[in-house]
């Protein structure tokens, strides 16, 4: 655990409320009772757009969405005024806006800002992936149509996480200064150290309980600072902080998606990439071993030992979420059971050496990690000495993501992913993505699979969608999970640790995404003080 470096902490913590004008938190019961400082995440680096990714991690702020979810995961109306349609081709979706939405400049929200969003979003050739909008139209003031080149019922996701921008107020200063129909509207920001906002007056949705917040660009040895020192509500915080208790604070545990684990080279070596890297490992190669590996791995030992106890073991990359496949996960921590399979297979120690062979190859191969990262490192390690009795060594290496880069199609490799759109399973498995970006790094591939989902993508009801994603995962003959393929071994989905003040209601929370942007936000309109 790296050290509190004091003089620095006092310094930032000084000159953030010097300029916020706050002098304490509630706690310290000299700051108004509507008013909130919170140190929860990261500065976006690339300011307050939506159309370039802002808010895909959480609530926009300053921004509605045309749909959103619930603590429950759940889809409800934002500024849509009864759900979305979705024709029997599945290309047009139609929404409807409510009429009473205002922009933060008072002026109303209406369709042409919700065409002027989404093309402005596909011609920025950012994050958000919008290739398969074919067109977007506004035929009346309060109706918008988009017609998609083929049927993808992920692109409900787009309606979920795509912030509105008005087309009256949007310049190449909007990331600095956003305008928007959320719940609070931007006051100022001092980069790199904090941005104030206060309550949108004319916010159609629940009034927010605070007027306003302060959010301070603090890091993790800061943030805990911060809170021990009653300058801040709510602190984010890393496990290693987590047995610390701090007089007026209590420890959330927020549960996630933010997973990690194994991707496994799932083709025999011998093959490259346009740009000349190797492909494939003979040992991850044989179901097998990655079904034994699987097996073997005690997640709740790892979520124990290496998260301090805050976070649940992983059996997929959607644990928890609507599309996940509960009847996939297999039963762990069993190393004789994963020994006979190995030994079923044809896995031997001829040598006596300790390790497997079967036909000249040995059950050897490298995990890589990025070097720097302390939790992968851990749960690498942790991984390798589990593994270690059935006969199967793993070398682990911690290398830089441009390394990783050159190797990673044949070694395997300690990931982390999760978020909320079942596009991320799409890309991390169909054929289509071998090879592609860090999505499918092992050339994974079953046709029963990509036809499963092929069919979530084309499905024009949600629930039909959701029961293909669940039987990619599992059929009951095959699947990407560990009953089938075992292309990867998932490991643990780590928790989010909030440092909040004991006053302090932070209402139900969803499961949060992958390790970025202020989700702990989402819910900001139902924040009160008990």
């Amino acid at each position: 655990m790296l050290p509190i470096r004091e003089p620095i902490v006092v310094w930032l913590l000084a000159a953030a409320f010097a300029l916020s004008g706050c002098s304490g938190s509630k706690t310290g019961g000299d700051r108004p009772p509507d008013e909130l400082v919170l140190a929860v995440g990261a500065e976006p680096e690339g300011g307050f757009d939506p159309t370039t990714g802002w808010g895909r991690y959480g609530s926009p702020l300053f921004q509605s969405t045309l749909l959103r979810r619930d603590a429950r995961m759940n889809i409800e109306n934002d500024l849509a005024a009864d759900g979305y349609e979705v024709s029997a081709d599945g290309t047009v979706w139609t929404v409807k806006l409510r009429k009473d939405a205002l922009f933060s400049d008072g002026k109303p929200v209406t369709a042409a800002d919700v065409k002027f969003t989404f093309e402005t979003a596909a011609k920025s050739g950012s994050v958000i992936d919008l290739t398969l909008m074919k067109s977007v139209e506004a035929p009346d003031d309060y109706t918008v149509r988009f017609t998609l080149k083929e049927p993808q019922s992920t692109f409900v996701t787009l309606l979920i996480t795509t912030g509105i921008v008005p087309k009256h107020a949007y310049g190449g200063d909007y990331a600095e200064r956003p305008v928007g129909s959320g719940p609070y509207k931007l006051i100022q920001w001092n980069k790199g150290q904090q941005v104030i906002v206060e309550a949108n007056p004319s916010y159609y949705g629940k009034k927010p309980y605070f007027r306003r917040l302060t959010f301070l660009f603090l890091g993790e040895d800061a943030a805990y600072a911060a809170a021990k020192a009653k300058k801040v509500d709510v602190a984010y915080i890393p496990a290693a902080f987590s047995k610390r208790k701090v007089d007026g604070m209590r420890l959330e545990a927020v549960r996630t998606v933010d997973n990690r684990g194994i991707a496994f080279p799932f083709v025999r070596s011998g093959g490259k990439t346009p740009e000349g890297y190797p492909v494939g490992n003979d040992a991850t190669a044989d179901p097998a071993v990655r079904k034994a590996i699987n097996m073997a791995i005690d997640r709740k030992a790892l979520v124990q030992g290496v998260l301090e106890g805050y976070g649940t073991p992983a059996y997929s990359v959607n644990d928890g979420l609507p599309w996940s496949n509960p009847g996939a996960a297999i039963p762990d921590g069993d190393v004789e059971g994963a020994k006979k399979l190995l030994e079923g297979a044809g896995w031997k120690d001829a040598s006596g050496g300790g390790v497997l062979e079967k036909n000249g190859v040995k059950a050897q191969f490298p995990l890589v990690y990025p070097s720097g990262d302390v939790t992968r490192q851990s749960l690498a390690l942790a991984v390798a000495d589990m593994v270690k009795p059935l006969g199967i060594r793993i070398d682990v290496q911690g290398k830089s993501w441009d390394d990783i880069k050159k190797t990673m199609h044949a070694s395997a490799v300690l990931m982390g992913w999760g978020s909320h759109d079942p596009l991320e399973m799409f890309h991390l498995y169909s054929s289509k993505y071998k090879g592609v970006d860090y999505y499918n790094t092992g050339f994974y591939g079953n046709p029963a699979v990509d036809a499963w989902m092929d069919k979530a993508l084309r499905a024009t009801r949600e629930e039909d969608a959701l029961d293909y994603w669940k039987k990619a995962q599992w059929d009951g003959t095959t699947g990407v999970s560990a009953r089938g393929d075992a292309p990867w071994a998932w490991l643990v989905n780590i928790d989010h640790l909030y440092l909040v003040n004991d006053k302090l209601d932070i209402g139900r929370q969803y499961i949060h995404p992958h390790g970025h942007g202020w989700p702990v936000t989402d819910n900001i309109a139902e924040w009160k003080w008990n």
